[in-house]
């Protein structure tokens, strides 16, 4: 991604502020919508165009489209033949798709940092590096909303919550206010009802089993179409409208299963892009599957592909979702004589 900061001003940007950096919201969105009208025809295409896609939008793109992303999703384009059935579609999912794109930005802003220490611009780099934590602040905020009740922050504020109430109640004691020491245990014991389901919940969140990893290829059960793996969340993270469209109520594990943000083959369908889809409709290939798969966002979130096939997730991604590096089995008879390197 080094390229794409060559020929960039970095007196501009130091000297721009954030509206003058990143541009509007509308801005943003405008480049985000002439992507998803983009239709890839190959591999070359996709490495022409999209590096000059995504310099555009990183350097019209606005911080603040963080807190601005709970917007309700139009539903037309979610169903075929109105009441006939769901289609690939209806799992089309504009937040996964944004997540990935604001992961674009910041591997763009870190990129930027260290281009700017190269050129010894230092004062830039350290502005550069202030946005850069503004961006992930927000994004680990959002992470924590997402997992809401499930996240550790909660379950550590109620217990200071508790700790506070029963020194409150020692103190109503003391002063033989009963009344108030009363509705004070009442409370302690809700907080520590809830503060015991956040524990269990945060447990389960950390410890999900999940059953595809990063850059894995899969193909969906339903709608046939081949995929990557991108993103995982151990539940669905989505809008009560969004698990509505997707009718997520009649799968047979619910919302309480992970769920898995995927790449979609532009050959497979040109204007679906990116997927969240739950674990039971997704299967794994029986043999090492090959064959070409082309996405835009492909060179930018792996290295390449491995021997069996699937993709190699950049370390950044990896972090992300705090997921080992994979590898590919040893098979010992690929090095016996004759053997089939």
């Amino acid at each position: 991604m080094v390229e794409m900061v060559q020929g960039l001003s970095l007196s501009t940007l130091a000297t721009s502020g954030k509206s003058g950096v990143y541009g509007s919201i509308a801005s943003w969105r405008k480049h985000y919508k002439l992507m998803k009208k983009t239709q890839i025809a190959s591999a070359t295409d996709r490495h022409y165009i999209w590096p000059q896609y995504v310099q555009s939008l990183f350097l019209t793109a606005n911080p603040n489209i963080l807190r601005h992303r709970n917007v309700r999703v139009e539903a037309g384009w979610l169903f075929k033949g109105g009441g006939q059935g769901l289609d690939a579609s209806s799992e089309r999912s504009e937040s996964a798709n944004e997540d990935i794109l604001i992961f674009f930005f910041q591997l763009d802003l870190a990129t930027r940092v260290q281009y700017a220490l190269n050129l010894e611009q230092y004062e830039t780099a350290q502005q550069l590096r202030n946005k850069l934590s503004e961006v992930e602040a927000e994004v680990m905020r959002q992470q924590e909303a997402k997992r809401g009740s499930s996240s550790k922050s909660k379950v550590q504020d109620k217990a200071i919550s508790i700790i506070r109430l029963r020194a409150d109640l020692q103190h109503a004691i003391e002063s033989e206010n009963y009344a108030l020491a009363a509705d004070l245990r009442d409370e302690i014991s809700k907080l520590e009802s809830e503060s015991l389901a956040a524990s269990v919940n945060a447990l389960a969140y950390e410890n999900v089993q999940y059953s595809f990893r990063l850059g894995q290829k899969v193909r969906h059960k339903i709608f046939g179409y081949c995929a990557v793996i991108c993103g995982m969340d151990p539940m669905c993270c989505e809008s009560s409208s969004w698990m509505e469209i997707a009718q997520v109520e009649k799968l047979s594990r619910g919302s309480n299963q992970p769920f898995y943000q995927v790449l979609v083959d532009v050959h497979a369908d040109p204007n679906l892009l990116v997927a969240y889809v739950p674990e039971e409709n997704l299967l794994a290939p029986d043999q090492p599957d090959m064959g070409r798969f082309d996405h835009p966002y492909i060179s930018f979130l792996f290295y390449g592909v491995d021997g069996a096939g699937d993709f190699i997730p950049i370390k950044q991604l990896r972090e992300k979702y705090n997921r080992p590096r994979h590898e590919v089995p040893f098979d010992s008879e690929d090095e016996k004589p004759g053997g089939v390197a």
